[in-house]
């Protein structure tokens, strides 16, 4: 099964008061586990960055100014992403903003169609009460932080990958394989026949068991 991890970084909080999209990362995931292909872009968003904003992910107006803008990136984009379900954390935020500016460059809206789990969802139905933020399921299932010093799509999404493998029960890449491997060796160790033994008593045997029972003063079979 194909899966898609997306993540977004963005000049705010609500795309109605203004705020853009700024980075789009997208992870793909095969049967739960990542294959290495990725869709990764910086977007000029035509705006100022906010001194808070600029302080989560570190993207500057100049540095972005340099990058192309979303409806320059949204085909190659949706390309990627195809018709795989979706793994967001806090998937409403992130869709949010990628609807409103998929629309602002004639697009249609993601159908929800294709599948959307939310891990922030999935992480409180798992762990109720506890808290459910990427840092914080990270540290849960001991995935290494130390690269994370602020927000970052594309980092975001490698590390949500491994955060949504635990949280559907966690499974080692290959494990299916190396199980097969053990069930074919073991049928054809089974498969090896040896070939037949001669159960027949030699004409030294018989008489060593003859001598043996002249021995024999009160054999079981004869009292």
């Amino acid at each position: 099964m194909r899966e898609i991890v997306l993540d977004t970084e963005t000049t705010g909080l609500d795309p109605l008061d203004g705020h853009r999209i700024v980075e789009i990362a997208l992870v793909e995931l095969e049967n739960h586990v990542p294959t290495g292909r990725h869709f990764h872009t910086y977007l000029n968003p035509e705006r100022e960055m906010p001194l808070d904003a600029y302080q989560i992910h570190g993207l500057s107006t100049e540095f972005l100014a340099q990058h192309p803008r979303f409806a320059d990136k949204a085909d190659e984009m949706l390309v990627f992403m195809g018709e795989a379900q979706l793994v967001i954390h806090n998937a409403e935020f992130d869709l949010r903003f990628m609807d409103h500016e998929l629309s602002r460059a004639g697009r249609p809206a993601i159908g929800r169609e294709r599948g959307i789990v939310d891990t922030v969802s999935l992480a409180r139905r798992k762990y109720p009460g506890a808290p459910a933020s990427l840092d914080a399921l990270c540290r849960r299932f001991e995935i290494d932080l130390s690269a994370r010093d602020k927000h970052g799509a594309k980092l975001d999404c490698e590390l949500l990958a491994l955060v949504y493998l635990e949280l559907i029960g966690g499974r080692e890449p290959g494990l299916d394989l190396a199980a097969s491997q053990r069930r074919r060796a073991l049928a054809n160790a089974r498969a090896v026949t040896r070939p037949p033994r001669p159960h027949g008593p030699s004409e030294e045997e018989l008489a060593a068991h003859a001598e043996f029972l002249k021995k024999l003063t009160q054999p079981v079979w004869l009292s």
